[in-house]
């Protein structure tokens, strides 16, 4: 029997990720731009969360749905900017198979996790504008913890699903992936095994997480709109707008960087451009989040001006 061209091939057991090698004189530059990011994402969802969980104050669900969603930033910028600094300064671009393979699984599941999340944020917006009476009892602390855990707990099954998947492909050559982290598409098209069940489960796990939030999000904000169009008075819009425009702004930019990354064309020529759309979600989005929420938040303010104060006084 005629044996099959990969099977004389010896499997590999790393990848080489190619990065932003083509523009190797600008490490340096590449790698303090993207550690400052790193440093700013992290210190600025972290001061959220505290503030969130030490000020009884912001004990309310949208800042609960906030701490959340700062914490997860921490967790998704982390599992994917120190192996690029660490590719950037010192030329560790190998990562093992398995390694590779588990950055993806976090990569997913965080990136899932965060469309259910931005969905509950949506809907936590929609009750506080067109059910204010019965906010209370549609966002009590039970439905709050109930939206956040599933959003958890689903997005991290489904995406095993297709690690387990991809753990059972066979990857023998070429072992360079064109990109700064282990992404599905590069990975898939390194196996030399048949992949169509795994790209079809994939797909539609995929769009599950991403299209049906999405449309729950578009539903909630076109109700959220047709509510502040009938309030009579200026003010009483502008206070409307304000309870969701933070929100609003961080879901234009997630899921216009996304949607631009991933219907770009990945022809050759193009891969840089799609690298460069991928840093905009991996590192761009999860900076500017801590700014968007906090410049326009006023209890956000106020907390933070009470623990300075608390820490001037203990000195």
């Amino acid at each position: 029997m005629a044996r099959l061209p990969w099977e004389n091939q010896t499997a590999i057991v790393e990848f080489v990720l190619l990065g932003f090698s083509t523009v190797w004189q600008l490490n340096l530059a590449l790698f303090t731009t993207f550690l400052a990011a790193y440093i700013f994402t992290v210190t600025g969802n972290t001061l959220i969360v505290l503030l969130i969980v030490f000020n009884h104050r912001l004990h309310i669900p949208m800042y609960f749905f906030l701490a959340n969603f700062s914490f997860l930033e921490i967790g998704y910028t982390s599992n994917i900017v120190p192996k690029m600094l660490a590719s950037l300064l010192a030329g560790q671009n190998t990562i093992s198979v398995a390694n590779c393979l588990t950055q993806f699984y976090f990569f997913g599941s965080l990136a899932a996790t965060e469309c259910l999340l931005l969905a509950a944020m949506s809907y936590d917006c929609y009750v506080a504008i067109c059910w204010p009476l019965h906010y209370t009892i549609l966002m009590n602390g039970q439905v709050c913890v109930v939206l956040a855990a599933s959003s958890w707990v689903s997005c991290f099954l489904l995406t095993a699903l297709t690690i387990i998947l991809l753990f059972r492909l066979t990857f023998c050559g070429p072992n360079e992936i064109d990109h700064f982290f282990c992404d599905f598409t590069p990975l898939i098209q390194l196996s030399c095994t048949d992949t169509s069940l795994m790209e079809t489960i994939a797909f539609a796990t995929s769009s599950a997480v991403m299209l049906v939030p999405f449309l729950l999000i578009t539903a909630s904000y076109s109700c959220i709109l047709t509510a502040i169009l009938r309030i009579p008075s200026n003010a009483g819009c502008r206070k409307a707008f304000s309870t969701c425009s933070s929100h609003f702004t961080v879901v234009t930019m997630f899921y216009g960087t996304l949607i631009a990354t991933y219907l770009a064309p990945s022809d050759h020529p193009s891969q840089f451009l799609h690298k460069v759309f991928s840093l905009l979600y991996t590192i761009l989005t999860p900076m500017f989040n801590p700014i968007i929420y906090s410049l326009r938040n006023r209890d956000i303010h106020e907390a933070l001006k009470r623990y300075l104060s608390r820490k001037t006084v203990l000195q």
